[in-house]
């Protein structure tokens, strides 16, 4: 099958070191000459996908307008170098196919190949091409290689497309006959940089699976910090991207937390998913859930949040606190210890601290956005995609509706 990872990938040490290698090279660069960064995801782990000699076509939806566009491709997770003979980028029309004479070649330091080590990362030349907010781009990649695993995100509730193994390079093929396999990982693409007609920056949603977005319908973009971005592009002339930075199951912290995490806690990715990317302004920061359900106590969650915050904030980004939404109850099982009444009161207690704490620049309080009239400790049944954990998309989409707009008008 496409898009999966292999379970229990050891990364925790490693992630961070090369998140940290990766955010110091692209350093220079990452706010230079007004680019803002209108697309990303978090890369989590290796893939078990195998690609020999194929073309990958990744499908990404900007949220900001611009004049020029640039590509960045992370090999986070990869135990090798990886090569891409040829990039590409295009407007997609539907599936895989690229409008009409529309599919650009992209440059890395004017060549057509380039070159990742394991850990590495790459940022393309800029290319004039128009984008359009709320437009489907496709990044054809040539994998110039054998057997070669995808360092990737593997949640993307987006369908992507990749051409047989020895195929050959079909990146500038517009069409999009070749691409008869389909995946709905993200593969190598970190992130899509616009140069805005006007001045613009970036909300980076700093998360886990409900930013990721579990229970959500694929292809619909209908997470809630989609209905943001979609309300930033109709509604308002101040220019905000909106960038996805949800990884499911994501914790604040990895210390003390039962079982382990299987995703590079948000404290080790603050460099590679967050301070990396261009023109941020604020981040939606909104963890908390899987380390209380992991066994972390609610002082150990805020001081996790505290450092996050801190060092963020320190590079002059704003940032909005988010209540976590309620929990039902569950019996443990063997890859969870559960949720019970003395979990749901530590989620309480942190919540108390998110609405009261003056360190955070506002706060969105999705607690109160989807829990039960009848018992705020549950999530209100239409609102509840069925597991007692994840919204609805109609709890999505009220999620998205109720965020004031207002706090991210200012830089």
């Amino acid at each position: 099958m496409f898009g999966k990872s292999n379970p229990r990938v050891v990364f925790l040490a490693a992630a961070a070191a090369l998140g940290l290698l990766a955010s110091q090279a692209l350093a220079q660069t990452s706010d230079s000459a007004g680019w803002v960064t209108a697309w990303g995801t978090s890369q989590q782990g290796l893939g078990e996908t195998k690609i020999t000699s194929a073309t990958v076509r990744m499908i990404a939806r900007v949220t900001l307008a611009g004049d020029s566009v640039r590509i960045r491709l992370d090999n986070t997770f990869g135990t090798e170098p990886v090569t891409f003979g040829r990039a590409a980028i295009g407007p997609r029309i539907q599936g895989p196919a690229i409008a009409q004479g529309l599919n650009k070649a992209l440059t890395f330091g004017g060549k057509t190949s380039v070159t990742i080590p394991a850990g590495g990362s790459a940022r393309s030349d800029a290319l004039a091409f128009r984008v359009e907010a709320q437009q489907d781009l496709a990044v054809s990649l040539f994998v110039n290689g054998t057997n070669v695993a995808p360092s990737q995100h593997s949640g993307a509730v987006v369908t992507s497309y990749l051409t047989a193994d020895n195929s050959g390079d079909r990146a500038l093929a517009e069409d999009g006959k070749p691409f008869t396999g389909k995946t709905t990982a993200t593969f190598w693409l970190k992130s899509i940089d616009v140069h805005p007609y006007t001045p613009a920056t970036a909300i980076i949603a700093f998360g886990d699976s409900i930013t990721d977005g579990t229970c959500t319908t694929l292809d619909a973009h209908d997470r809630w910090e989609d209905i943001v971005a979609q309300r930033f592009a109709m509604q308002t002339p101040i220019l905000r991207s909106i960038v996805n930075e949800g990884i499911g199951g994501n914790t604040v912290t990895s210390a003390h937390v039962q079982p382990p995490p299987d995703s590079p806690p948000g404290m080790s990715r603050v460099e590679r998913d967050v301070l990396s990317h261009s023109g941020v302004s604020h981040v939606v920061l909104f963890m908390g859930t899987n380390d209380i359900r992991r066994e972390v106590g609610a002082g150990e969650v805020i001081a996790g949040t505290k450092s996050i915050v801190t060092r963020i904030k320190a590079q002059g980004i704003k940032v909005i606190g988010v209540t976590i939404i309620p929990r039902h109850n569950r019996d443990p099982d063997s890859n969870s210890t559960g949720w019970g009444d003395a979990k749901t009161k530590i989620r309480n207690q942190v919540n108390e601290w998110v609405r009261t704490n003056a360190e955070f620049d506002g706060v969105i309080d999705f607690d109160k956005v989807v829990r039960s009239r009848s018992n705020p400790n549950l999530i209100e049944p239409a609102y509840n995609c069925g597991d007692g954990i994840h919204p609805s998309p109609a709890g999505y989409f009220q999620m998205g509706k109720s965020v004031n707009l207002g706090l991210f008008m200012s830089k």
